[in-house]
């Protein structure tokens, strides 16, 4: 199922992340250096848009954030094919694979962690708005 949120500033955000990471996984660097830096920006704009650096929407934009601080690095520049990919999937899906990795956090839920969990997190269908909302309302 397509989720294209066109009227979502952060699906924008995400679509042009992606198309940055896609120019640099062709081989233009400087993709990989305006991904950084769209999503510094992210990060700043979602603080202050949520009041807090606690916020979930926060917490995903800086974890995705070091991952693509993590691969900027030569010899670590193939793992960019992994927020490339994703990325792509948030845009097209809906389906975020940091959001789920980051709600797995124990700061982030209120169940115990067991490996149920983990594939309820990760197998479960993109859902619009927050994962963590999603999954919260499942207990």
């Amino acid at each position: 199922m397509l989720m294209i949120e066109y009227r979502d500033i952060g699906w924008w955000y995400w679509l042009v992340t992606a198309v940055l990471l896609t120019l640099g996984v062709l081989g233009h660097v400087e993709g990989f250096l305006a991904a950084i830096g769209l999503t510094l920006f992210q990060l700043v704009h979602f603080t202050l848009r949520e009041g807090s650096i606690a916020a979930f929407p926060v917490q995903v934009r800086f974890w995705y954030l070091l991952l693509l601080l993590a691969a900027l690095p030569g010899p670590m520049r193939l793992l960019y094919w992994v927020p490339t990919i994703g990325t792509w999937a948030q845009v097209i899906f809906g389906y975020c694979t940091m959001a789920r990795l980051v709600s797995l956090f124990p700061w982030n839920r209120e169940e115990p962690f067991s490996w149920k969990l983990v594939a309820r997190t990760f197998f479960s269908r993109p859902v619009r708005g927050s994962v963590k909302q999603e999954f919260t309302a499942l207990d």
